[in-house]
């Protein structure tokens, strides 16, 4: 039932806000669509410092919980680290593109986890004079931009 899902999810997530001491907050959950939005309006230089642990070890927990009871996972973000990481990446992905189709030269780019790197070569896809291709192994991996 997803009325109950939502609930559950709600519950554990702003327990888990609670514990890291947080009295500020919002959260908004669409199991629907497998996601919830978290804003913490406290600690501002903190968060800033620490959003993308926060945002890492949240969502950790939260597969842990879905893995231990066999439910489908909710991925949260957290004061919109990741729609803004996604516009940055592909932002990047695009300047990256046309230094490679005015150098000729291909470029490589930083280190990236598997999301990130997938939002690069579907970025990339249909772009004509480009071609993208992940390299190296685990945490090691980033994408290099080529041109065709």
């Amino acid at each position: 039932d997803p009325s109950t899902l939502m609930e559950t999810w709600d519950i554990i997530i702003k327990s888990m806000v609670e514990r890291m001491g947080f009295r500020d907050y919002r959260v908004d959950v669409a199991p629907e669509e497998s996601h919830a939005s978290l804003y913490i309006y406290e600690n501002e230089e903190w968060m800033k410092e620490n959003l993308p642990m926060v945002v890492d070890a949240m969502n950790h927990v939260l597969q842990m919980v879905a893995k231990k009871n066999h439910a489908k996972s909710i991925f949260l973000d957290v004061n919109n680290y990741r729609q803004e990481r996604e516009k940055l990446i592909t932002e990047l992905a695009r300047a990256a593109a046309r230094k490679v189709l005015l150098t000729k030269i291909e470029v490589s780019l930083p280190l990236m986890n598997s999301y990130e790197r997938r939002l690069v070569h579907v970025e990339l896809a249909l772009h004509p004079e480009v071609k993208t291709e992940s390299i190296g192994e685990g945490k090691e991996r980033y994408v290099i931009i080529k041109p065709i």
